[in-house]
């Protein structure tokens, strides 16, 4: 007798071994046409596994969170049979999934182009109406091998004879195409729905510019044509809003060759940036940070007691003077441990909080680097909480509802969070792991919140919880990230004295909200299209004049503005007010004012928004009282 546990709790007994389609139908044979995979005590399998002991079992619909990944796996095979199809001679190499879809990498006589891709997913839709059963069989290492050769797949059979002889192998076939996949995939191809093929690159073999090039043909798949749709009108705002085209047509920044991954600020573009790290000193100052400032290199001896060196150095810059080899640093936590240890500290002491909008350097690949989301220089807002065990709940539940209060702040109020547990490659034992992991579970639970887990993610001294936040068109950016790391303080000799007048090394908090100042306003002006919040706007308003007689009033208005502390311009241009209006209004300026000679006589101006709303005439105290309003206050 074997008995399956479904998520309920309820149990079903079955005299003999049984496959997941069997209980699925045992259960409702809407169930069983609906199953896409089963999951059977933790891992995933096809419909047809049989399970031959006591076990649990979850049916694997669409609705479940495996079933996009297991949906995007199969539509990668899809893929490769319509080429194959197509295209006979056509070698398969990789398919993988990606974030939002799939590739797979091909060999063929020539390049892969845009102009093949309806073709080809003209095939898929066939193949999908055809409704072939997916089945999956094993062969030994060496079978598996020479079933490829004998197939013409000589990539396919290289990568195989590079695994262990001892491995068995599975082969999963639909029709007349067969392919090595630890699976596992939809039961038939009729499961397979809302598919678009995207876009031809080119991609070297096993990544190796020595070896041959390969078409990269991608994809995307969903659950249904609706939310396929969404997808690709995400994706043609997401251009439209691309910060590199916006920042230019705004003159923010701009980037070069002979600086890769850093920015050119420009006037505009700081002025923006001034105003994020303003109101981030602002947040520092209300919660008890000090801030501080530490040098840009520091010795590698103190990166090798950090544990940087053996865990982090391929991602450093490295300098040398007078036979010293120096470190460009790309974190600010060491440096910040040096100024607590210029001290004694006492319990009593505790927690200190330091802050720093520290510049950091990271050797970031080059194929890696994305405009102002992804640079090598970066500045965060980064802040480091020296504490007592004791205080970490407390300090982490502060610094969770600090956080939540900026982001509501910028406008971002969908977030969610997840804790990044330990990596594989990791310093400490694991009790102090467990220990550090159940601290930020605490915490968290304290704040009465929702959350998800890593497994593997933390960072190489501590697992951390990340924040994660939905912009206006639905894209998801993981921004700031709470650290618990037992570990530094002791490598670096932190101490403060206890209550019995004993030496102890204090927990160190790594935490950031907003993370890369260079990202977050790259994500603001995505999220906006530009046409940020009037706090946050480069320029505020722009005081217009329609004739010569009104210069002298303009002036006065605009200055008027700068002196209450707000981003005031002026257009005394000799041109007409609707080409003004027009060309600010494309600047995406908030406030349009305008002034002629009744607008003068009377000490007022004409307000006009960025999305063509007329606000009337109003005094300059009325137009101030409009933007403070518009302000946060901390």
């Amino acid at each position: 007798m074997i008995t399956i546990t479904l998520p309920d709790g309820s149990k079903r007994p079955f005299e003999n071994p049984v496959t997941v389609h069997e209980v699925a139908a045992s259960i409702g044979a809407g169930l069983a046409k609906a199953a896409l995979a089963g999951k059977v005590d933790g891992k995933l399998v096809d419909t047809a596994h049989t399970i031959a002991s006591d076990a649990s079992l979850e049916i694997v619909t669409e609705k479940h969170p495996d079933a996009l990944e297991i949906l995007r796996h199969s539509s990668a095979h899809l893929l490769a049979q319509a080429v194959q199809r197509l295209y006979p001679g056509a070698q398969v190499t990789i398919g993988p999934v990606i974030d939002n879809g799939f590739y797979y990498d091909f060999a063929y006589e020539r390049p892969f182009t845009p102009e093949d891709l309806p073709k080809i997913e003209a095939e898929m839709a066939k193949i999908i109406q055809e409704a072939h059963a997916v089945s999956r069989s094993v062969k030994s290492r060496d079978e598996a091998v020479a079933f490829f050769k004998g197939i013409g797949e000589h990539y396919k059979a290289e990568i195989i004879a590079s695994i262990p002889a001892s491995e068995d192998l599975s082969l999963y076939t639909q029709g007349e195409f067969t392919d090595l996949c630890r699976g596992p995939h939809v039961p038939d191809t009729g499961k397979l729905r809302a598919i678009k093929l995207m876009k031809v690159a080119g991609a070297y073999w096993r990544g190796d510019s020595n070896n041959a090039m390969l078409s990269r043909i991608y994809g995307t798949a969903w659950l249904n044509e609706k939310d396929l749709k969404a997808y690709l009108f995400q994706l043609e705002e997401a251009e439209k809003r691309d910060h590199r085209r916006i920042g230019k047509a705004l003159d923010l920044f701009h980037q070069q060759e002979e600086a890769p991954g850093m920015v050119f600020w420009h006037p505009k573009g700081w002025a923006l940036w001034q105003v994020v790290e303003q109101y981030m000193r602002g947040v520092y100052r209300d919660s008890g940070y000090q801030e501080v400032r530490c040098p840009q290199i520091l010795d590698v001896s103190l990166w090798k007691k950090s544990g940087h060196w053996d865990n982090y150095k391929e991602n450093m810059f490295f300098t040398e003077s007078e036979k010293r080899t120096y470190a460009v640093k790309p974190m600010n936590c060491p440096g910040h441990v040096q100024i607590f240890n210029h001290g004694l500290h006492s319990y009593r002491d505790l927690p200190i909080r330091y802050g720093e909008f520290g510049s950091c350097h990271r050797n970031e690949p080059s194929g890696a680097l994305h405009g102002i989301m992804r640079v090598r220089s970066f500045t965060q807002d980064d802040g480091h909480i020296f504490c007592t065990e004791d205080q970490i709940e407390s300090e982490v539940t502060a610094f969770h509802r600090q956080a939540m209060a900026v982001y509501a702040d910028f406008g971002f109020t969908d977030i969610s969070l997840k804790i990044a547990l330990r990596p594989e490659k990791r310093l400490g034992t694991d009790a102090t792991w467990d220990k550090a992991e159940h601290a930020l579970r605490a915490a968290l639970g304290a704040c009465g919140v929702q959350w998800e887990e890593l497994p593997g993610e933390g960072a190489f001294y501590g697992p951390k919880i990340e924040y994660h936040m939905r912009d206006s068109i639905g894209r998801g950016w993981q921004v700031g990230t709470m650290q618990v790391d037992f570990m530094m303080t002791e490598r670096l000799g932190a101490e403060y004295i206890d209550e019995s007048s004993s030496k102890r090394h204090p927990v160190m908090l790594h935490r950031a909200i907003v993370g890369s100042m260079e990202r977050f306003i790259g994500i603001l002006i995505e999220s906006h299209a530009g046409a940020l919040p009037t706090w946050l706007a480069p320029v505020q308003a722009v005081v217009m004049n329609i004739t010569d007689a009104q210069a002298d009033f303009v002036d006065s208005v605009q200055q008027a503005l700068v002196k209450k502390g707000f981003r005031a311009a002026k257009d005394l241009r000799n041109e007409k007010i609707g080409y003004k209006i027009r060309e600010h209004t494309l600047q995406r300026v908030p406030y349009l004012l305008v002034v002629g000679d009744r607008e003068k006589e009377n000490g007022q101006v004409a307000v006009r928004t960025r999305s063509g709303e007329d606000l009337g005439v109003m005094s300059i105290d009325a137009f101030i009282e409009r933007l403070q309003a518009e302000t946060p206050q901390h």
